[in-house]
C-alpha cells in the first residue's frame, strides 16, 4: 500500500496512525501555534488591503469544495452589486511573483485552480506573496477580495473567515498532520465567521450542495445529459483533493464508471488518458482546464455548481457592507 492511501486509511477509517506521525504531528503543531502567535502579537506583521477580503478554507488537507465555493461567492457578490476578485498562491503553477491571469492563462504557469475561476469572467491574481497579489486586484478596480485556500496564510489580513468542512468524512481522526488531516486544532473552528458544509446541514454550518447532471465536450461544446451515458462503460480520470467524490458522483447517475485518480494538481499528459481507449472520458472542469488543449473527440467535462441558502448569502453581504462602511469613516 503506498504511504498516502495509508494515512488516507488512517485519518478516515480504522487504521491507527503509523506511529512515527505522532511526534511530527507535535512539531507540526508547535511550530503552527508558534506562527498564529507571532502574528497575533504583531511581530509577524499582517498586511491589510483598503477593500474587504473575505478567506475561504478548511481545516482539513485535501478538497472538500473550496473552488466551487468560492465560484458561487463571485457570482452572488456580483449580483449585490460587488466587484470581487480572487487571490490565489496558484499551486501546482510556476508562477512566483506577483501577476494578473489574462483571458487564456496557460494552467502550468498559473495552476488549474486559478485558471478555472479566470474561464468565469472573474478578475484572479496569483503570486507567492498573496498581498501583492491581491493589490493588482484592487488596482483593476475590484472593491473585494476573495483568498481562495487562504485560512492558513495570516499575512493577508482578513475581514471574514469562511472554513468548508467535507460533510460526509469531516475532521477524520480529529488528529494534526501527519497523524491525521488536520492543518490547525479543531478550536481554530470558534473563530472562523461561517461555516459551510459541502453535501450537509447540521452542527457544521449552512449546507452547501453541488449540483450537476451535464456533460460538455471538450473539442466542440456540445451538451448532453450525464445520464444519457448510463449503460455504456465509461472511464473516468480525477486530480482533486477527493477524486472518489467525484466517481461516485458518475455512478449516482446510473454509469459504469472505470476511475482513474491521479495526484491534486497534477499536471495531465495526453498519455495519462490512453486506457480510456475508445470509451468516452469523463472528468472534473479543474481537470479539463488542463486537458483541452490536446483534447480528443469523446472526452467531456462534469461542470458542478454551489447551491448555498440566501440566508448565508444575506448574512456575508451584510457583513462586507459593514466593514466597507467601518473604513469609509
Amino acid at each position: 500500500m503506498a504511504l498516502a492511501d495509508e494515512l488516507q486509511e488512517s485519518w478516515y477509517g480504522d487504521r491507527r496512525p503509523p506511529a512515527w506521525t505522532f511526534p511530527l504531528a507535535v512539531l507540526y503543531g508547535g511550530l503552527a501555534a508558534l506562527r498564529r502567535a507571532l502574528y497575533r502579537a504583531g511581530i509577524l506583521r499582517r498586511v491589510r488591503l483598503p477593500v474587504p477580503v473575505v478567506v475561504v478554507g478548511n481545516l482539513t488537507a485535501g478538497g472538500t469544495g473550496k473552488t466551487p465555493l468560492t465560484l458561487a461567492l463571485v457570482e452572488a457578490l456580483r449580483r449585490r452589486g460587488w466587484q470581487p476578485g480572487v487571490v490565489s498562491r496558484g499551486y501546482g503553477g510556476t508562477q512566483r511573483e506577483p501577476a494578473l491571469l489574462d483571458a487564456q492563462p496557460d494552467p502550468a504557469r498559473f495552476g488549474d485552480e486559478p485558471c478555472l475561476i479566470r474561464s468565469s469572467g472573474t478578475p484572479v491574481a496569483v503570486g507567492r506573496s498573496r498581498p501583492a497579489a491581491a493589490a493588482l486586484l484592487v488596482e483593476a478596480g475590484c472593491d473585494v477580495v476573495i483568498a481562495d485556500d487562504g485560512l492558513q496564510h495570516y499575512r493577508l489580513a482578513r475581514d471574514v473567515e469562511i472554513c468548508v468542512v467535507d460533510g460526509a468524512r469531516r475532521f477524520g481522526n480529529g488528529r494534526l498532520l501527519p497523524a491525521g488531516p488536520l492543518r490547525e486544532p479543531l478550536s481554530r473552528l470558534r473563530r472562523v465567521d461561517f461555516r459551510v458544509a459541502n453535501g450537509a446541514a447540521g452542527p457544521d454550518g449552512f449546507p452547501m450542495r453541488l449540483v450537476g447532471g451535464t456533460a460538455v465536450a471538450l473539442v466542440d461544446g456540445e451538451e448532453r445529459p450525464l445520464a444519457s451515458f448510463a449503460g455504456t462503460p465509461v472511464a473516468a480520470v480525477a486530480a482533486i483533493g477527493h477524486p472518489d467524490r467525484f466517481f461516485e458522483s458518475l455512478r449516482t447517475q446510473g454509469l459504469e464508471v472505470d476511475g482513474r485518480a491521479f495526484p491534486d494538481h497534477h499536471a495531465f499528459k495526453a498519455a495519462d488518458l490512453a486506457f480510456a481507449g475508445a470509451r468516452p472520458l469523463l472528468m472534473t472542469d479543474k481537470d479539463a482546464i488542463k486537458c483541452v488543449r490536446f483534447a480528443r473527440p469523446g472526452w467531456w467535462r462534469a461542470p458542478i455548481r454551489a447551491e448555498l441558502p440566501g440566508a448565508f448569502l444575506d448574512a456575508l453581504d451584510l457583513r462586507l457592507q459593514q466593514v466597507r462602511s467601518h473604513r469609509d469613516r
